[in-house]
């Protein structure tokens, strides 16, 4: 059994510069998290890092330049997730902005081409008769498709924002934050904030040149794309990223999205003047996810691509279908790898196994990634989960989550290095990765990741917390709080979305949709009772008649009630 989560209180003294239209609660929950000023709590595009400071963009926009000019023909080579989609249809738009004429969105497909420049890939691409090829958020793993390109003799510029192995790749120009020594003071951007860079940067060389008399196209429109791929790609919100997704949620507030982003809106239920980070993260990214999950990214790249309302309309739809179908299967998947770890003889703590490695002949390549991410929450462990890489295969495709204190990709680079080749791949982030390996080897595997884990992990990481904001006061828990709390993001990872915890009596209780819990609380102080829901909280027995809550304090405006509800986070007996 999974020990309940330790809230913990995060309270910062107040410090920090503010004027008076910021209320009392907005300024300690910014303090909280760092921010002692309005600029830093929610900064601007003026207070972005300069271009210049990113590795690799001399060589890189040379190369764009001269492209340009000479009229050839350019490939972007997106990923199948959703930061590499909206990277695809960034360096699309932005390079036909910037003067190209002969641009081609390309993508692997999952299960035929497997992840990044393949030279599988790169033979089905030569039909194209590219001359430069464009990696936006992967390629600093791809040897192999990148050597087979340039033997092609196609020129290759690799963006991306994963982490390098110990030695790069043959490509013409690399734009990579993570380089080891290179001078870009953040490391957070996802693949598409550097490819957005890489365009700032371009049209600086392009002035230069003379393309320009006006000073060049706007890349400001481009900013709905970079939000929405950096949200989520889960990346750190740091300074530099807040700018970035603030400057794109507002421009889709303003109904100014493409096409596509706007329809996807739409498709999920959602407003756009009220759209938030977390409607990002939680609707619009999954059904573009889903694409490259089950089908073919391609379609989420046209719907990006896309400029006629009509046509995007219909393929928002097609991908919300889509994602319907990996909702079945990611549960299903889900429900097989509890009953397996249930199967498994816990520990004489009675704790769940310390790294679990899941594998299902049966489960599908392109959710793995989801079903270690919800056991990743559920038991708050590393977990790796793997499928086949298609049908009847020998080879299987991992997914690796991981919880904070474990490096995921420094664990598997340390079993690479100590059982060289047993791995065909990896590569990856510190909370996310993904592996692939043929199914004999998936025992040894098993072991090695489990000793790893048994070496760096201890109580106290094994132990998940929700840090908290503390406790509303009565006369905070309004509409007015609420609101304020909604527009004062972005929130998203490093910058988290405002938690609070506090005591209330049950008054009455009842079961929705089978699965989740919805409330009615009171508080010492208020008279009004409070709705409350816990999506997924019914866990077959009644609370009790007090509960200590963590929570969200949000809007409740179904049937235009124009209320305020708590979003259960967690509970637990008073």
């Amino acid at each position: 059994m999974t020990p309940a989560p330790r809230i913990r209180r995060r309270l910062a003294e107040a410090q920090g510069q503010w004027p008076d239209t910021v209320p009392p609660l907005l300024r300690r929950i910014y303090e909280a998290r760092g921010a002692l000023t309005p600029e830093q709590a929610q900064p601007r595009l003026g207070q972005l890092l300069p271009p210049d400071t990113l590795g690799g963009m001399q060589a890189a926009t040379a190369m764009l330049a001269d492209a340009i000019a000479a009229d050839r023909h350019i490939v972007i080579v997106g990923d199948f997730d959703c930061d590499g989609a909206t990277a695809c249809a960034l360096g699309v738009r932005g390079l036909r902005l910037l003067g190209a004429r002969h641009v081609t969105p390309a993508v692997p497909n999952r299960m035929v081409h497997g992840y990044g420049l393949s030279p599988a890939l790169v033979d089905e691409l030569a039909a194209l008769k590219p001359e430069l090829l464009v990696t936006v958020d992967h390629g600093i793993a791809c040897h192999a498709g990148i050597g087979a390109a340039k033997a092609r003799g196609w020129q290759v510029l690799v963006t991306d924002h994963h982490l390098p192995g110990d030695a790069l790749p043959p490509a013409d120009a690399i734009v990579n934050p993570n380089l080891r020594g290179d001078p870009f003071p953040s490391k957070m951007l996802a693949g598409v904030g550097v490819m957005f860079y890489v365009l700032l940067a371009l049209r600086r060389v392009l002035r230069e040149r003379g393309a320009f008399a006006d000073g060049g196209p706007d890349l400001s429109v481009l900013l709905d794309l970079v939000a929405v791929g950096t949200v989520a790609d889960l990346v750190p919100l740091d300074t530099n990223n807040r700018a970035l997704v603030g400057a794109g949620l507002r421009r889709l507030h303003a109904g100014q999205g493409s096409a596509g982003l706007q329809a996807l809106i739409r498709v999920c239920g959602r407003e756009a003047a009220r759209l938030t980070a977390a409607d990002i993260g939680f609707a619009i990214a999954p059904r573009l996810n889903a694409a490259g999950r089950l089908e073919d990214m391609a379609l989420g790249i046209e719907c990006l691509l896309c400029d006629d309302a009509t046509q995007a309309e219909e393929m928002a739809r097609v991908l919300d279908g889509i994602n319907a179908e990996r909702r079945g299967v990611q549960q299903q998947m889900t429900d097989e790898a509890q009953a397996a770890l249930a199967r498994v003889e816990p520990g004489a703590s009675g704790l769940p196994p310390l790294a679990p490695c899941l594998f299902d002949p049966e489960w599908h390549p392109g959710v793995v990634g989801l079903v270690a991410s919800k056991m990743k929450e559920r038991l708050h462990r590393p977990v790796v989960a793997f499928a086949p890489a298609e049908p009847g295969s020998a080879t299987l495709r991992g997914s690796a989550r991981s919880i904070p204190g474990f490096h995921i990709r420094d664990a598997l680079a340390a079993i690479d290095a100590a059982q060289p080749g047993l791995m065909a791949r990896f590569g990856g982030h510190a909370m996310a990765a993904g592996l692939t390996l043929d199914e004999s080897a998936l025992p040894a595997f098993r072991d090695a990741f489990h000793r790893q884990a048994a070496a760096l992990l201890d109580d106290s990481l094994l132990q998940a917390e929700l840090p908290s904001d503390g406790e509303l006061l009565p006369h905070e828990l309004d509409r007015a709080h609420a609101e304020a709390l909604r527009i004062a993001g972005p929130w998203g990872q490093g910058f988290p979305e405002p938690l609070f915890d506090g005591v209330f009596d049950v008054l009455d209780w009842r079961v929705v949709g089978e699965r989740h819990l919805k409330l009615s609380l009171r508080c010492a102080g208020r008279r009004e009772p409070l709705s409350a829901i816990h999506f997924g909280g019914w866990n077959q027995q009644p609370p009790p008649p007090a509960i200590h809550v963590a929570y969200q304090l949000d809007t409740d405006d179904y049937q235009n009630r124009r209320g305020i509800q708590l979003l259960i986070r967690h509970w637990s007996a008073a």
